[in-house]
C-alpha cells in the first residue's frame, strides 16, 4: 500500500482542519443555506452524477429537497439548468442516487414514501421534465446501477412492490420510461438470502454483477440468464474487513476496488481475473486519522477516484496495482474527524470529457475541480521504481524486492501512529527482514529513494 504520510500528516491537528489540496484546483462551488440538513447525519447534500449532451457538461447533485442540475461547461459562468423536486423532501432525506441511460436520468431515494423518478435530459439546458414518477415498482432504493449494454437497472436495498428488497432487476431496453420487472433476488434466486443477502451497492458490466454485500463481502453474479442466476465467485473474508459499501471495476476487468465504510479501514484492490480465486493485491489509505472512512469510488482508466468522509477527494494512480501512488487530493470539508459520524465528502464523478471532476460534500454542496495531473485514460508512471513487500499478512518476517537497485536504500517500519519500530538499509534487490521484535498489528514499510523521495507500503503482522 502507498501511504500518504509525509504529505498529509501535518494537515490535521487537535480535531481542527485546514483546507488542503494537491494537484487539484477548485473551479466552482455551490451550496444553498436555505435547504434543511438531514436529522441523522446533518447532510443537506448527497450523491453526485454527471451528464453530457450537445457539447455541454452538467453536474447533478442530490439534496434533502430534490435533484439540482447545473450547466458547468464554463466553470466561470455556471448556470442552474433545472431543479427536480423529490417525491419526499425535508430533514428525513439522507440518500438520493442517480444513473443515466440514453437521455434519461433515473432518480431514487431511500427514505420515506419515495419513488422512482425518470427525467428526460434531452431538453437541457432549457428543462429536464419528469416523465415518470411512480412507486408502483420501486418505493425506496439505496443505490441503483444501470448495465447500459443490456439495458437493465439494478436497485439495491430499500423496498419494492414485493416488500423489502435485497436486489432487484428491471429492464429498460424496450422502453426507458416504462421499466419492466425482471427478477427480485431475495424471492426468485434460491441461494440469495442464505449467502449474498442484502446488497448495499453494485457494479455491473455485460450481465456480470459485483455485489457489495456489506459484512458478507463481495459476490460476483452472472445475470446473463435471469431465469437461472448463477454465483460465479466471492470473497467473504479478507484482511481489515468491514462493511463492504461500494466498489468499481477497472476497465481491463482485471482489478476491482472496494471501500469498507468503517472508521480507519482501507480501500482494497482485488485481483478478479479468476472468480474462483479472488485475491487481495493491495490496500490504500489516506492515513490522516483513525476516524477516516472511504465512501464511494470510481475507476477512470488507471486513476482511482475515492471520496472519503472528512478527508475529501483522493485520486490514486493504479497503473501498477502492486505499487499504487497518490495523484491528487482536495479536502472538501472543514469538519473534524469524529467517531461514529458520517460527514464530509459523499461522492465523485470523473467522466466529463473536459476532465473536470465533480464532487459532492454532505455539508458544503457541489464542487467542480480542474485536475492538475494527466487526465488521459491510460496514463503510466514515468518512474519505474517499484517494490513489493510479502507475504502479507505475515507472521515472522517480510521479504522486500525492489527494482532499479543501484545503491543501499534506507528503510523504516512504522506503526499507524507514526512511531518507527525498526529501521535499516536494503543492501540488495531482495532482502528478508525479521519481525520477531514487533508485535501484531498494521505497519507501514517505507523506502527513502536516492533522490530523497519516499514510497511506502502497508503490511499486517499476525
Amino acid at each position: 500500500m502507498r501511504f500518504i504520510i509525509i504529505i498529509i500528516t501535518a494537515l490535521t491537528f487537535l480535531g481542527s482542519k485546514a483546507q488542503s489540496s494537491y494537484n487539484m484546483s477548485l473551479a466552482y462551488q455551490w451550496k444553498d443555506t436555505t435547504l434543511v440538513p438531514s436529522t441523522i447525519h446533518d447532510n443537506t447534500y448527497n450523491e453526485i452524477w454527471g451528464y453530457e449532451q450537445g457539447g455541454r457538461e452538467y453536474a447533478i447533485i442530490g439534496s434533502t429537497d430534490g435533484t439540482h442540475i447545473f450547466d458547468v461547461t464554463d466553470a466561470n459562468n455556471v448556470d442552474t439548468a433545472y431543479f427536480i423536486p423529490g417525491r419526499v423532501q425535508g430533514a428525513q432525506i439522507i440518500h438520493r442516487d442517480y444513473d443515466t441511460y440514453r437521455n434519461y436520468l433515473y432518480i431514487v431515494s431511500d427514505e420515506g414514501a419515495s419513488s422512482l423518478q425518470i427525467a428526460d435530459l434531452s431538453f437541457l439546458p432549457d428543462s429536464a421534465p419528469v416523465v415518470y414518477d411512480d412507486n408502483a415498482l420501486i418505493e425506496r432504493s439505496h443505490n441503483i446501477f444501470i448495465d447500459t449494454a443490456a439495458g437493465n437497472l439494478y436497485t439495491c436495498g430499500g423496498a419494492t412492490n414485493l416488500g423489502v428488497n435485497f436486489l432487484s432487476v428491471y429492464s429498460l431496453s424496450a422502453d426507458p420510461i416504462n421499466p419492466q420487472f425482471v427478477t427480485n433476488c431475495n424471492n426468485d434466486v434460491p441461494f440469495w438470502t442464505a449467502s449474498v443477502g442484502y446488497v448495499h451497492d453494485i457494479y455491473v458490466k455485460n450481465d456480470t454483477a459485483y455485489c457489495n454485500a456489506g459484512p458478507n463481502g463481495l459476490f460476483v453474479i452472472d445475470f446473463s440468464n435471469m431465469a437461472n442466476v448463477q454465483s460465479i465467485g466471492s470473497i467473504t473474508s479478507y484482511p481489515h474487513q468491514g462493511y463492504n459499501h461500494s466498489g468499481w471495476l477497472h476497465s481491463s476487468g482485471d482489478y476491482y476496488a472496494l471501500a469498507d465504510e468503517d472508521h480507519g479501514h482501507d480501500v482494497k484492490i482485488l485481483d478478479v481475473t479468476n472468480f474462483s480465486n479472488i485475491t487481495l493485491i493491495d490496500t490504500i489509505s489516506t492515513n490522516i486519522d483513525p476516524n477516516s472512512i472511504p465512501h464511494n469510488l470510481i475507476f477512470k482508466g488507471d486513476r482511482l477516484f475515492v471520496s472519503y468522509y472528512f478527508d475529501g477527494i483522493y485520486v490514486f494512480d493504479t497503473s501498477d496495482p502492486y505499487n499504487i501512488s497518490l495523484s491528487a487530493y482536495y479536502d472538501t470539508s472543514l469538519r473534524p474527524h469524529l467517531a461514529g459520524k458520517f460527514q464530509g465528502n459523499w461522492g465523485v464523478y470523473p467522466f466529463l470529457s473536459s476532465g473536470k471532476i465533480l464532487a459532492s460534500d454532505m455539508q458544503e454542496g457541489l464542487f467542480v475541480f480542474d485536475p492538475l495531473f494527466p487526465i488521459g485514460i491510460n496514463e503510466r508512471k514515468e518512474d519505474n521504481f517499484a517494490f513489493v513487500v510479502y507475504p502479507n499478512p505475515t507472521k515472522e518476517s517480510i521479504t522486500v524486492t525492489t527494482t532499479l537497485f543501484d545503491d543501499a536504500l534506507d528503510y523504516s517500519i512504522m506503526d499507524l501512529n507514526g512511531k518507527v519500530v525498526k529501521s535499516g538499509n536494503l543492501l540488495k534487490a531482495q532482502t528478508k527482514i525479521s519481525l520477531d521484535a514487533i508485535s501484531s498489528g498494521f505497519y507501514v514499510f517505507g523506502i527513502t529513494k536516492n533522490d530523497g523521495s519516499r514510497i511506502v507500503k502497508k503490511f499486517i503482522k499476525e
